[in-house]
């Protein structure tokens, strides 16, 4: 199915090179929409904004640090001002490699505040800057990055990410009467090297025994298995989807 977001404009948060971010925003231009690619990193952002603009899809790269009210109102506003609209929020900016796994009784406090500043605050900071302008609209879709870690207890990164599923599910009922729907995806483990030393699978053998607890397992995972996912969320196709969290992890953690 082709231009499932034909005509629509979207904003992506973390979407710098290499990440899922950048497949996310790839994903979205390649069926039709406008994309607005926002990062810390700008430069990262620059990147692939100009390759898909390249390739004659439409995207905009701008600088964003989702913790900043002004920053997140000003990519709102940088996005009214070149697309013409706001259609739909890829909320994907997060820490996850930067995150120790210090236990909880010995983290700092501000390492934890900045965690949840990033994780939790950061999307809603951001929902609250497209909003307005997706009621004015009648409607929208927001996308929130979760992880499958969310719901596996254990540590910083695990909590923050158990807290956006929670915000997911409120902005969801909130929203809905606007005709604006929020979900989340919530990754399983993604073949990268980022990845991999994030979740302390330094080595082939352990990488292989990770596969062990997936019972769709795929050593070749890739932020391109999330993107249908996300098309389905953030298209008329998941109009009827709303609060939810959506695993996209082979079976690794099943919820009944």
């Amino acid at each position: 199915m082709t231009g499932r977001v034909e005509g629509r404009v979207a904003i992506v948060t973390g979407a710098a090179a290499g990440g899922i971010g950048a497949a996310y925003a790839r994903g979205l231009a390649e069926q039709g929409a406008s994309v607005v690619l926002a990062d810390l990193n700008f430069e990262g952002a620059s990147t692939v904004a100009k390759e898909l603009a390249h390739e004659g899809l439409r995207a905009s790269a701008v600088h964003l640090d989702v913790t900043s009210e002004d920053s997140a109102q000003a990519c709102a506003e940088h996005t009214l001002a070149t697309f013409g609209g706001l259609d739909i929020l890829v909320n994907n900016a997060g820490l996850y490699a930067e995150v120790p796994k210090t236990p909880l009784t010995e983290v700092s406090l501000e390492l934890y505040d900045t965690v949840h500043r990033v994780n939790v605050l950061g999307p809603l900071i951001c929902t609250r800057a497209v909003v307005p302008h997706m009621k004015a609209n009648g409607g929208g879709k927001i996308v929130n990055q979760a992880s499958t870690m969310a719901f596996r207890p254990g540590g910083l990164y695990r909590i923050s990410k158990h807290a956006l599923v929670g915000l997911t599910a409120s902005l969801g009922v909130e929203l809905a009467p606007y005709n604006i729907n929020v979900n989340a995806i919530a990754p399983g483990m993604i073949a990268s090297e980022a990845s991999y030393r994030a979740a302390g699978l330094v080595g082939s053998d352990k990488r292989r025994s990770s596969y062990d607890a997936i019972p769709n397992a795929r050593p070749d995972r890739s932020p391109a298995d999330l993107v249908g996912t996300l098309l389905l969320l953030a298209s008329d196709d998941g109009d009827f989807i709303n609060g939810q969290t959506i695993s996209v992890d082979g079976g690794m953690v099943i919820r009944l």
